[in-house]
């Protein structure tokens, strides 16, 4: 929120107070300064002065020679301006001065006639007409008759301003208004703070012979407060209130909509202003909307509302959408004579429901959803017609119409210093605690020691929000250093975190790194990864209030966060990516339950001459280093996410539990990574149970070891995990290791087979094996395998 600083003085005296002290001593106390914009700073040295005479130029038929009195000095300026006259009060660049846009402007010569600088336009001034309160005149900047000369110009259009960004948090709604930051900055300096009471002159008449106002839903409309003003006279705000509402980002209108704008911004109430011509029946109706009906806003645009939308209708029709924007059948035109002031409270949430699904946030609608007071209604609608009588733009009708739903009581809390004292670590008296509330317009009783909070305060709803007022503006910097005491259990990781922590630490160890991904993602994403369409994974848990498309869903699966990693690597010239990922994906259960959130270890790989039995390799080396056991790597041909040649399932016990793989090529194209790439999906749950708790150290071995390498002739159909099994149940006890060093087919090799090639390493550990018990096993081997897996040797 934006506001200029000299509108804290209608409030409190900062006359005395810089703009830095202000955004140290306010950021201190919890009202966040953004920044402090100083809006004439690139204006300097130009004052006010009186063209005493005009000559014509001696060498131009356009210009002419200016004697001005800028208070003093009189100063010679030439001029090309077509509407200067002797008499006339322009705002003048002096020698060495300086306009918005960096133009320095400096004594020189026009035509051989010396200038000692420059009559100013109100463009290069950098001033609009909302600036000036009237429409200027094509040429120099014609200032009205009564102007001093000699004044700076930053002071004639109130540009000697500093306006204060805040940045308030959602939970002070108070805060959104100058009074609710007048009021901290009283608090803040210790100075005297108050609001004076608005005071107009009401005619004869009552308003409530005129209009009627009936509230249908009390408990969605807090208060209904309405005022009426005749004779209304639209025309441009003054200068003081334009440039007020300049300075604090909202553009001036005309002086109607300019007062409802300046009472948003001085009470934080958003109000509305009716034409009386287009209230059907002079009856305002506050009730929930029709399923379908249709309304057009302010913008020209048509809303379909439903029965949960709250509205302000007349006789016949909708004429605003309560809370967030008023109708286009109602505003205010340049003819309208009779106004009805809305000044009103709404539900916080039937605001935000209903302003979100219309897809309008507006500055009404974005401070009723914080929850603001139903007593500011009144004040601020009699502020209104203050305005209304001091820029002298109607006749105030007599009387109020005021209708209150079901307004929450104030909150009452018992006030304990001893255990404020206790908890922030301080020790100052009830007295000076009192004083603190008491400036935040608190009610504090000594004798039952009770604390009423303000109805403007939602917040405080507990003791620790009292011992934060009282935290803030004692001083957080005063507040000593106290180390934690008491008794506390010592925290340890459970089995399954540890096993998180470990794997983490595992595929670190492999050269991997850590990727966080969002668990929000789109439905296209399952058409990119090539999923039937009966497929379960795309059954997932749909947002209900989605930032996006693209955010509109669960995830299902962790793939297409990781491909989507990839690609992002890969389009940014990384050659080498090897990422991993733990985190959840979400299956719906039964309806209105909550899904169910399996945990998941992805694992995406690509680099120049990567396959298959890389990846595999690095999985097999983190579950050995983990003591996982009993995992098993089987053929899978039938994920259409990956390669049906080049992917296998991660099976424990029989069951799946993972896949790795290639990723299928035309599912690589859909995320535009345009070489072979690597993944692997496997749920940690069912990872866990594998690791074999019970582990066992053996000495190293003191007899030497037998080697024997065997290559095999087999079906490409056969997978190599078979064969190793064939071979690890005939070698028995005598196998140390196993490894494959070697899958080749082509030339000298059979259509429709593979070569396979394993080095066997065989050992006992009482004694050095003999050539005839190493052969005796080696030809078991050969047999069981050409058996089982129809191998030959080759």
């Amino acid at each position: 929120m934006k506001v200029p600083m000299s509108w804290f003085n209608d409030y409190t005296d900062i006359s005395g107070v810089t703009p830095k002290e202000y955004n140290d001593a306010l950021t201190m106390t919890g009202s966040k300064v953004e920044t402090i914009e100083s809006l004439g700073a690139d204006i300097k040295n130009v004052v006010t002065g009186r063209i005493l005479e005009i000559t014509d130029h001696p060498d131009s038929d356009h210009m002419v020679i200016c004697k001005v009195d800028v208070g003093d000095e009189v100063l010679q300026i030439v001029t090309g301006a077509p509407n200067v006259k002797a008499g006339q009060i322009v705002p003048v660049a002096k020698n060495d001065s300086y306009l918005p846009g960096g133009v320095h402007i400096k004594t020189g010569k026009l035509r051989g006639v010396e200038s000692c600088g420059m009559l100013c336009s109100h463009e290069e001034l950098g001033l609009s007409e909302s600036d000036l309160s009237w429409t200027p005149e094509y040429g120099i900047l014609i200032l009205p008759e009564d102007t001093k000369v000699g004044v700076d110009i930053k002071d004639i259009f109130g540009l000697n301003e500093n306006v204060v960004e805040f940045e308030i948090t959602s939970n002070r709604p108070d805060c959104f208004s100058v009074i609710g930051l007048a009021r901290e900055t009283a608090a803040t300096f210790k100075k005297p703070f108050s609001v004076k009471k608005p005071k107009f002159t009401e005619n004869s008449e009552n308003i409530a012979d005129t209009l009627s106002v009936t509230v249908e839903n009390p408990e969605k409309c807090l208060r209904y407060c309405a005022r009426m003003v005749k004779n209304v006279k639209i025309e441009p705000s003054p200068a003081w209130l334009a440039r007020r509402l300049k300075a604090s980002g909202i553009r001036p209108i005309n002086n109607i909509v300019d007062i409802t704008n300046y009472i948003l911004l001085e009470y934080g109430q958003p109000m509305h202003a009716f034409d009386l011509r287009h209230i059907s029946g002079e009856k305002i109706v506050v009730r929930n909307a029709g399923d379908g009906e249709i309304i057009k806003t302010l913008d020209e645009q048509d809303r379909e509302l439903n029965h949960n939308d709250l509205v302000i209708a007349d006789a016949e029709k909708a004429v605003a959408i309560a809370g967030v924007m008023g109708g286009f059948n109602s505003e205010i035109e340049d003819d309208t004579t009779t106004v009805v002031f809305e000044s009103a409270t709404f539900d916080a949430v039937s605001v935000r429901l209903t302003a979100q699904k219309a897809g309008l946030r507006t500055e009404a609608s974005s401070r009723y959803e914080k929850g603001l007071d139903p007593n500011n209604t009144v004040p601020a609608v009699e502020r209104a017609c203050e305005l209304v009588e001091m820029l002298g733009c109607g006749e105030n009708v007599g009387g109020m119409i005021d209708v209150k739903g079901n307004i929450k009581p104030r909150t009452v809390l018992d006030f304990r210093p001893d255990k404020i004292n206790a908890f922030l670590g301080i020790n100052i008296s009830k007295e000076e605690m009192a004083g603190y509330l008491k400036a935040l317009e608190f009610d504090v009783d000594l004798d039952t020691m009770k604390i009423t909070a303000p109805s403007f305060r939602p917040d405080i709803e507990a003791e620790a929000d009292i011992a934060e007022e009282i935290a803030r503006f004692y001083g957080y910097d005063k507040i000593p250093t106290t180390p934690i005491s008491g008794e506390a259990t010592k925290g340890y990781f459970s089995p399954l975190q540890k096993f998180r922590k470990n794997l983490a630490n595992a595929l670190i160890a492999q050269g991997m790194n850590e990727i966080f991904t969002f668990t929000f993602t789109s439905p296209a994403e399952f058409d990119k990864l090539e999923l039937a369409t009966d497929s379960p994974l795309r059954n997932a848990v749909k947002i209900s209030n989605p930032l996006g498309e693209d955010t509109s869903i669960m995830r299902t699966t962790t793939l297409s966060s990781m491909l989507e990693t990839m690609s992002y690597n890969y389009n940014r010239k990384n050659d080498t990516v090897s990422l991993y990922e733990i985190s959840k994906v979400f299956i719906p259960t039964k309806d209105g339950e909550l899904p169910d959130e399996p945990e998941m270890l992805t694992v995406g790989m690509y680099r120049k001459g990567m396959d298959f039995f890389d990846i595999k390799g690095i999985l097999e080396a983190v579950f050995d280093s983990l003591n996982i056991k009993g995992i098993e790597f089987k053929q899978l041909t039938d994920n259409p996410t990956f390669h049906p040649g080049r992917t296998a399932a991660v099976t424990a016990g029989g069951s799946q539990i993972g896949v790795v793989g290639e990723i299928h090529p035309s599912v690589s194209d859909n995320f535009d990574i345009g070489v072979p790439c690597y993944a692997a999906e496997i749920n940690i749950a069912d990872l866990f149970a594998c690791v074999d708790g019970n582990i066992k150290f053996k000495p190293l071995p003191k007899f030497p070891a037998a080697e024997r390498d065997i290559a095999v002739l087999v079906d490409k159909s056969v997978a190599v995990g078979d064969l190793r099994a064939t071979m690890v149940k005939a070698a028995g006890a005598l196998l140390d290791s196993i490894k494959l060093f070697d899958v080749y087919e082509g030339d000298r090799i059979p259509e429709g087979k593979k070569s396979v090639a394993f080095a066997i390493t065989f050992r006992a550990p009482d004694r050095s094996l003999t050539n005839d018990e190493v052969n005796r096993v080696f030809n078991k081997i050969v047999k069981d395998l050409q058996y089982k897996n129809d191998a030959h040797l080759r």
